[in-house]
């Protein structure tokens, strides 16, 4: 609309709130019997340290949330580097659509064709939509026989029941809505298709496990992410008539804590980094909680 002036949504991240936030979980674990005494001492102790540190009470960053398009436009030249993300979602991705013949596949989200290459390996005629055309430009030169379209997941620029196959990789969490959406891959679905997805768990993104990105004179920003709970997928499932055939949350290790760091990392691998600032927190808060969400429908 001529003369509204749109206004930059801005996010205060506090590195001192994030590990009190670990520290107050952690110690709700242990009220409801998960540690002994001597943890919740531990954590008591650990908290009256970080409010004296006076690192931690002056790095707050003040940091811009900035549109799907913006983001990935920046994010498109290292998106492919590596990704824990793609190491989990790739197996069930593979293992599912192994089951299935070959037929019209849609990438839907593609980014660069990394789903579109694996499709085509197995002998799917590929197609990808993605609203990036940076990311479409890669996937181009990735997967030169497949056929890339500009468009948006809510509006698919394709026609009715025109694929046997929709797969959609770490995209869901940057809707707003995932109802215009799975309406949208059932629509283009034939009749017993199959839609595989996977995204990063809702737990993960209440824990702030959003991409960040630079814009122009290094500001810092995160691409624009939703909260979805596990119940809206299957109610958006559900009412598009898709059927759940498989769900599966993988979770953190449970493992040891990592080591301990004193070393405030730079804000481009915050959170992941303020957790070895309180490990045993972090452990406590994070360990056993799903970090992934991965799901088989079927039309």
């Amino acid at each position: 609309m001529e003369g509204v002036v749109s206004v930059a949504v801005m996010m205060y991240e506090h590195p001192l709130a994030y590990v009190l936030g670990l520290e107050g979980v952690a110690l709700m674990r242990a009220y409801t019997g998960g540690h002994d005494r001597a943890f919740v001492e531990a954590r008591l102790a650990e908290i009256r340290a970080f409010l004296d540190d006076e690192r931690l009470a002056g790095a707050a960053v003040e940091v811009e949330r900035v549109d799907v398009a913006t983001g990935y436009r920046i994010w498109a030249s290292t998106y492919d580097g590596p990704n824990s993300a793609f190491d989990l979602d790739e197996p069930f991705i593979k293992e599912v659509v192994g089951g299935l013949p070959a037929g019209d596949a849609l990438d839907a989200a593609c980014g660069t064709g990394r789903i579109a290459a694996l499709l085509a390996a197995r002998g799917h005629r590929v197609r990808g939509v993605d609203g990036s055309p940076d990311m479409l430009a890669r996937a181009r030169e990735r997967v030169p026989d497949a056929e890339f379209l500009p468009g948006e997941l809510a509006a698919l620029p394709l026609p009715d029941a025109c694929v046997d196959l929709v797969v959609c990789s770490l995209a869901l969490t940057h809707v707003p809505a995932l109802d215009p959406v799975l309406a949208e891959f059932a629509r283009v679905l034939r009749p017993g298709g199959h839609a595989v997805l996977s995204d990063i768990h809702p737990d993960g993104v209440a824990r702030g496990v959003v991409p960040p990105v630079r814009l122009p004179g290094g500001r810092p920003a995160r691409v624009a992410t939703h909260h979805h709970p596990v119940g809206d997928y299957v109610r958006a499932a559900l009412a598009a008539g898709l059927h759940v055939r498989r769900c599966e949350e993988p979770r953190h290790p449970a493992g040891e804590p990592r080591e301990r760091t004193d070393v405030l990392e730079p804000w481009d691998v915050w959170p992941w980094a303020l957790c070895d600032l309180a490990p045993e927190a972090a452990h406590a808060a994070i360990a056993g909680t799903p970090s992934m969400l991965f799901w088989h429908f079927q039309r």
